[in-house]
């Protein structure tokens, strides 16, 4: 993992544009304040939401989500132009899920409405949705979580949905990730500002 565990810090990790880098630090992050938000996921997070069980709390809702991770294997592949944040919560208002069962059913989503990718609506009717079942029944609480640590689990990867804003104090950058390469904000400051 890149970071030490969340039990040593505190924090979960947030991933922005660097576009988006100056605003977040000035303003801190809430759910809707990214351009992408109605571009990137429309009707995404509400087909998800739909399918959500009872037993799962009203305020447990993706669409009003800021989606985190817990730490990241030193494989994991960061697209360019983008900056790590790690980011203090409040654990009683984040949630848990297994993003490994939601991943499979965006470009399927995003692409039944072009004609040529349109008998993916089969799939995201028959295995999309038994996943997305499955996305909320392996999910709980964070606290929950810290107790028994799913997210630790092979084949788990745990994203974290945050139903707060997080203040401009409660923000650190971690990384910035330029063209194939993955630099502390030191190490970047000592390439571009001598």
């Amino acid at each position: 993992m890149i970071f030490p565990d969340y039990q040593e810090t505190g924090r979960v990790y947030h991933i922005i544009s660097l576009m988006d880098l100056k605003k977040t630090l000035k303003e801190g992050i809430a759910y809707d304040d990214k351009i992408t938000y109605h571009t990137k996921y429309n009707g995404f997070h509400e087909w998800i939401d739909g399918l959500k069980p009872e037993w799962i709390p009203d305020w447990v809702n993706r669409k009003k989500a800021i989606f985190a991770s817990m730490n990241y294997r030193k494989s994991h592949p960061f697209h360019s132009h983008t900056a790590i944040l790690a980011v203090r919560i409040q654990p009683e208002k984040c949630w848990v899920a297994n993003e490994n069962y939601v991943n499979q059913n965006y470009e399927p989503f995003i692409l039944q409405h072009i004609e040529e990718f349109r008998s993916c609506r089969d799939y995201l009717e028959k295995e999309g949705t038994q996943l997305l079942r499955k996305y909320w029944e392996t999910s709980l609480s964070f606290e929950d979580n810290l107790s028994v640590r799913v997210d630790k689990q092979e084949g788990f990867d745990a994203e974290i949905l945050i139903f707060h804003p997080i203040q401009p104090k409660d923000i650190r950058v971690m990384y910035i990730i330029s063209d194939h390469r993955m630099m502390t904000v030191e190490d970047w400051k000592k390439r571009f500002c001598q």
